[in-house]
Order: C-alpha cells, then sequence, then structure tokens
C-alpha cells in the first residue's frame, strides 16, 4: 500500500496527548508541521517532541505557541529558549553529537515528520541537502510523514528515503534558508592567514561556518588535495572545489550543506559530496581511523589552562558541544593531525576578552584542555603541544588582546600560586 497524501495541517489528526515525536531539524526543519500544531495550542497537549535546532540556524518553534503541557527536547539551546530551558519546557542533553545519536538508538517515536526532496534521478524521495539526525530518527518512528519540498536540492549523493518507510506525505514548499557572511572583517582575515600554514597539502579538513571558517578556507586556496569530512559545509567547500584545492576524486562528507544560494545551486549536481548521518560521521572508530585530520572549531572563550567554553554566554546557554567534542579529540589523535581553536580575541566592540584566566561561574567546558593542540586569535598562534601549565598560559596571553595581556598575567601568578 502507497503512503497517503494529505495537507501538512492533516497530519495533526496522527497526535494523541501523552505521544513521542520527532520533528525533522537541522537545515530543513519541518516548518510546515510545526506552524500548523501551533495554529491551536490544543494539538500539542502533553507532546514530547524531540528535533534540533542549530544556534544561529532559524527555528519555527515558539513555546508561547505550545501546550504549556508540552515539552521538547533538543542537543543544543539557542538564546531565544532560556525561559522554556528555565522553567523545563526544554530539556537541553548535555551531549555531544555523537551522544545523541546513542541517545536515539535508544527512542521509540511514535511519528516523526521530515523534509523531503523529489530526486530528478530516480522516483524515490531523498532527504536533501540535510541528513543529520534524520536517518537515525526515522529508524525508531512507528510511522512517518514527509513534508515534499520541491524547492529543495536533491544532491547525486544524497540518501534515498526508502518507500515502504514513509506512510503520509503533504506537499510543503519551503526556500532554504540563506546563510551568508559578509567579507573583509580583519581580525578573522589575520586568523586564516596565522592558521594557514599549519594545515598542509593531503588534510582531511573539518570546521563550520562563519566569517573564521571563510577566512580561513581563503587562505587555503593554493593548497592541494584536501578533503572534507565535516558536520556541516557552507560556500567555503565549493570556494575549496572551484579553485582546486579539494583532492578530485576523493569521497568528501558531510551530515548537511547551509550557505547562499549559489551552494544550493552548486550541490544540486556536484557528485563529490557524500551526505550521511552524525551517527555515521563521528562515528568513533572510522574517526580514530583518519589521519592529518585538521579539526577546526570555534569557542566564547577560553581559559589559560586551554579549556574552551563553546556553549554558555554570561552563564546563559546559548548552543551546545555539537560535534566539536568528538571532532577535536580524533583531530588531536590524529596521526599529523591537529586540534584547532580558532576565535577573536574580544567581544562586544573589544571591552572583554575572550582568553580568560579560568571557566567562570556558569561557563562549560565544552572541549577539555587535553584534546587542543592550537588556539588561534587574529593576534597569533598559541601552540599548546608538549607546553607545561606555565607555558600554556604564557602562550594563550600571547595571543589575547593588548589591553588584557597584564590582567591576565596577574590573574595566572595568583593561579600559578595555588597549584
Amino acid at each position: 500500500m502507497g503512503a497517503t497524501r494529505c495537507a501538512p495541517s492533516a497530519l495533526l489528526a496522527q497526535l494523541r496527548p501523552g505521544q513521542s515525536i520527532y520533528v525533522g531539524g537541522g537545515l530543513t526543519p519541518a516548518t510546515a508541521f510545526v506552524e500548523a500544531l501551533q495554529a491551536d495550542a490544543g494539538h500539542s497537549r502533553d507532546l514530547r517532541i524531540t528535533t534540533t535546532v542549530p544556534a544561529g540556524f532559524p527555528t519555527a518553534i515558539d513555546f508561547e505557541k505550545l501546550h504549556a503541557s508540552a515539552t521538547v527536547t533538543v542537543p543544543q539551546a539557542q538564546r531565544a529558549f532560556s525561559p522554556a530551558l528555565r522553567d523545563g519546557r526544554l530539556r537541553v542533553l548535555p551531549l555531544t553529537f555523537s551522544g545523541f545519536s546513542r541517545y536515539l538508538e535508544g527512542q521509540t517515536f511514535d511519528l516523526g515528520i521530515f523534509q523531503a526532496a523529489p530526486s530528478d534521478r530516480s522516483p524515490a524521495l531523498q532527504f536533501g541537502p540535510s541528513v543529520e539526525f534524520a536517518r537515525a530518527a526515522m529508524r525508531r518512528c512507528r510511522r512517518v510523514a514527509v513534508l515534499l519540498n520541491p524547492l529543495l536540492p536533491a544532491p547525486p549523493l544524497s540518501p534515498e528515503i526508502p518507500a515502504q518507510r514513509i506512510d503520509l506525505i503533504s506537499e510543503a514548499p519551503l526556500p532554504l534558508p540563506s546563510l551568508s557572511f559578509a567579507e573583509g572583517d580583519p581580525q578573522s582575515d589575520a586568523i586564516g592567514r596565522y592558521l594557514a600554514p599549519f594545515i598542509g597539502d593531503g588534510s582531511l579538513l573539518q570546521m563550520g561556518v562563519g566569517k573564521i571558517p571563510s577566512a580561513i578556507a581563503n587562505q587555503l586556496r593554493s593548497h592541494r588535495r584536501l578533503r572534507i569530512h565535516s558536520g556541516l559545509v557552507s560556500d567555503t567547500s565549493m570556494l575549496l572545489a572551484q579553485c582546486g584545492a579539494l583532492e578530485e576524486g576523493a569521497e568528501h562528507r558531510t551530515t548537511f550543506a547551509a550557505g547562499t544560494t549559489r551552494l544550493y545551486d552548486w550541490i544540486r549536481t556536484d557528485a563529490s559530496l557524500r551526505y550521511v548521518g552524525c551517527e555515521e560521521i563521528l562515528e568513533a572508530r572510522a574517526l580514530a581511523a583518519i589521519e592529518r585530520f585538521v579539526a577546526i572549531n570555534g569557542a566564547l572563550e577560553v581559559d589559560l589552562f586551554g579549556q574552551c567554553n563553546l556553549e554558555h554566554a554570561s552563564g546563559r546557554a546559548i548552543s551546545g558541544a555539537g560535534g566539536a567534542p568528538d571532532f577535536a579529540r580524533a583531530a588531536h589523535l590524529s596521526h599529523g593531525g591537529l586540534s584547532v581553536v580558532a576565535l577573536k580575541s574580544t567581544f562586544e566592540g573589544g571591552a572583554r576578552s575572550r582568553i580568560v584566566p579560568s571557566m567562570g561561574a556558569g561557563a562549560i567546558a565544552s572541549i577539555p584542555r587535553t584534546d587542543v593542540d592550537l588556539v588561534v586569535t587574529e593576534h597569533g598562534v598559541a601552540d599548546l603541544r608538549g607546553t607545561d601549565l606555565h607555558g600554556r598560559a604564557k602562550a594563550l596571553i600571547g595571543i589575547a588582546a593588548p589591553p588584557f595581556r597584564e590582567a591576565l598575567e596577574r590573574a595566572w601568578s595568583a593561579q600559578a600560586r595555588l597549584l
């Protein structure tokens, strides 16, 4: 029997109070379903919703429009969700993405709702440019509904959705979010120049999106035989491919692509990038076997021990660990690899330093000091490999913004007396 076709609002008839549902997230959230669900708060009474909302990406979830008894479980927080986090309606699991994949393996969902792309090459539907956790979650769903989005690209190496797994189909056109990052940021450009010499030809790269990754990629255009193994790719990967920096014939891998409309046009025909789930790209044995793996992650702050906070700002949860700790550990242990943390030295217009004496109250050490090789700011590179506690502190103070270095030195002198 084939899947039943219906309007997104008709999917609400599948819901019962107390059910557990998975709502596709990442780059391709099930927006049409969420909006229908929130049109009448009664539809979400006692629902237990699991989804993903990457920091910085748009979401249709509005706790003011959900029933007060509904809960939403995610692996990452967002700044706008702070009230719901405080009152327990938002459940943020303190897990890396590999840990969240394992968490999903133990769940059973009454219904899963996912976006799907029509394929140009077969009658089957595809996950499109965003697999993320969708494939793993779909295996744990009793019933599956797909929102067929004719605007969603279907890259050649995106996996198909087995027809027998689809119970309900709704057509829901939704443009992909266009994410662009302004060029010409002097601090980001300096970070790229400092880091590029540490990355050798033939390296396998992981990095995210933003001004700093874009600046780093710009400095890697003359590199050769680079490969991609990243949770997220953006226009930077397209740039590296078009300038010949990526190894031809190699299998480059990601869980989803997000960027400008130029990127989305490019991935429609690009046959070099394979889209896999987080459970696959972060699989521990596969990561451990990678050589020359360079993982480049950002941070909100780094302390003088080398601990990196990626999640809390001024004590408030604004993100999550994501895949960064998994990638950092793998790169640190990789033969010829490097675990890199790249960040601007200040924030709030230069008023506050991102290099801090120690993790303050409410801060989270998302990447431990044991998994960091290089820390890079616009003032240089702190190479922490083989350094002792005093050497680490000295190196990190040396890449802090000059106005803060004296205070950091005094703070370290005080801490050193307690060692």
